[in-house]
């Protein structure tokens, strides 16, 4: 039976896997095919079935064969025929009948602008005049009548076609060039189609400051800094170069926008302090590698000294006394007695005051340099802080207007927010501003801009200490500053010590000159 199962197998009858009486591959249904093991049972049967059925399966099985076979060569046929339809389409300047609008083509040409001007408009589809000398570049005429130079290339075994511009926005002859320039791509390996899209895609200026307060400001800068350059960012730097990709942003178009900055120094310092912190973002998150704004230099600027007279203090302090809102009155008063922040005032509540011990613990997350600050109160500033004592000493020392509004939404803070309209009366109370006048739609618009600033109020506060010649040292201690430079800029109001230097010397000179030598004739 060995040898009738090798004759079977050489009949190809037995199926490799299951043993099955069936030719390979034929898909017979089940009634026609008989397990090998049942086969073998047979006996006599068994050869007489070789002899009658063999050779029916087995001519049932060749004529399978030979059906895939013409199968298979009918579609290699369709694509070899497609294949030469392509390649006689390129021949003469058309699409494939199979792949959209007819694209009739010219004889080769030089192309020019005489040549361009020469081409008919096409009724349907679009015309091409390929160029006699560049190969593949040539110019295309729509039946709308739009005149567009192209260069075909293939890349990696793909045929591509890149549109380099349209006429007349594109002179034939720079068309040309550009031409050559992508034909030099191309040979360096790199796809100019690809290229394009790499720079279509690439986010702008925009995305990247939307990056920059979502990621990096909100969650490291404070609320004040990331106003200012939330700002900077809407009325400065984004009309200017938020649609420009950021790769594209150049030295020189920074340098462009802080030059024309040049009438306010300080705030154009700011922007290319802001700039150039966003390109470094830029750089760590991988998306340019240098920061084009690091090598401009910044403008020169002059410190601002505003410190009060007694005489404007007192009519300052009088502005403020008057003003009829309470806790925008002891706000202000707690600036100038203190030299604080106005976010560290508005920040500070009951429990964070001893008024028994007479100190003031500013906790680290309402100081700028991040630190717990432990500051003594003055006598006046005690008055000012019994005066303002609510029953339970708890809570916001400047409660904001919290609340629900008609449609049950919660409005306004737990605490005052901003001192900006009460500063502005005070100033104009005290004389302290600068009239503007506008014209209006119906009529002259006057506003009044203080030429004192919030801040100012702390520079008040440390000058006429360091004019009085308390030690630099304690005064940065008094206001927050953790380095002993940073509270250099009042060491020129120290003139008491000067004044006291300068006088001995002056005694030491009239005490010289009563001396008598002998040497005056």
């Amino acid at each position: 039976m060995g040898k009738l199962k090798d004759m079977l197998a050489g009949e190809r009858i037995i199926e490799a896997k299951g043993e099955t009486l069936a030719p390979h591959g034929t898909g017979l249904p089940p009634e026609r095919e008989i397990r090998y093991d049942q086969f073998l049972k047979q006996g006599a049967q068994a050869e007489e079935w070789l002899k009658n059925e063999a050779p029916k399966l087995k001519a049932e099985w060749k004529a399978r064969k030979a059906a895939e076979h013409a199968e298979k060569a009918a579609q290699k046929a369709v694509v070899r025929a497609e294949r030469e339809a392509q390649r006689a389409a390129r021949e003469e300047g058309r699409r494939s009948p199979t792949g959209g609008r007819l694209e009739r083509g010219l004889p080769l040409a030089h192309i020019a602008e005489k040549t361009i001007k020469k081409l008919e408009v096409p009724k349907e589809g679009s015309l091409i005049q390929w160029d006699s000398e560049i190969k593949r570049f040539g110019v295309r005429i729509a039946a709308v009548g739009a005149v567009t130079f192209i260069l075909e290339y293939r890349f990696n075994g793909t045929q591509r076609r890149y549109t380099i511009g349209r006429y007349p926005e594109w002179t034939a002859t720079a068309a040309r060039d550009e031409a050559l320039e992508l034909k030099k791509k191309i040979r360096n390996g790199i796809d100019p189609l690809e290229e394009r899209h790499k720079h279509n895609t690439e986010p702008t200026l925009d995305y990247l400051a939307k990056d920059y307060l979502e990621r990096y400001a909100q969650a490291h800068k404070r609320p004040s800094s990331v106003r200012d350059d939330r700002r900077m960012l809407d009325k400065i730097i984004l009309p200017k170069l938020g649609k420009m990709r950021i790769t594209a942003v150049v030295t020189r178009d920074i340098e462009k926008l802080h030059t024309s900055l040049k009438a306010t120094p300080y705030q154009a310092n700011r922007v290319k302090a802001l700039l150039s912190k966003m390109f470094n973002l830029a750089m760590k998150w991988k998306l340019r590698p240098d920061n084009p704004a690091r090598e401009i230099p910044t403008f020169h600027e002059d410190q601002r000294e505003s410190f009060l007279t007694i005489e404007q203090m007192q009519k300052l302090r009088e502005a403020i006394e008057r003003y009829p809102d309470a806790s925008a009155r002891n706000a202000l008063l707690l600036l100038m007695l203190t030299g604080s922040r106005e976010a560290e005032v508005l920040k500070a509540t009951w429990e964070q005051f001893d008024l028994q011990r007479g100190v003031w613990t500013k906790p680290s997350h309402h100081t700028k340099q991040k630190k717990t600050e432990h500051v003594p109160l003055s006598p006046e500033t005690r008055k000012l802080l019994d005066s303002m004592a609510p029953e339970h000493l708890s809570g916001p020392l400047f409660p904001g207007t919290k609340g629900k509004g008609k449609d049950g939404k919660v409005t306004g803070s737990d605490r005052r927010v901003s001192l900006k309209r009460p500063w502005v009366q005070v100033c104009r109370a005290a004389g302290q501003v600068e009239v503007i006048k506008g014209k209006g739609k119906r009529r002259t618009i006057t506003r009044y801009k203080p030429t004192l600033r919030i801040h100012d109020l702390r520079h008040n506060f440390a000058s006429h200490l360091a004019n009085k010649g308390v030690s630099l040292q304690v005064v940065g201690g008094l206001i927050g500053h953790t380095q002993i430079r940073t509270t250099q800029r009042y060491s020129h109001l120290q003139d008491a010590a000067l004044r006291d230097a300068t006088n001995l010397f002056g005694s030491i000179y009239a005490a010289a000159g009563k001396q008598k030598t002998g040497t005056r004739q």
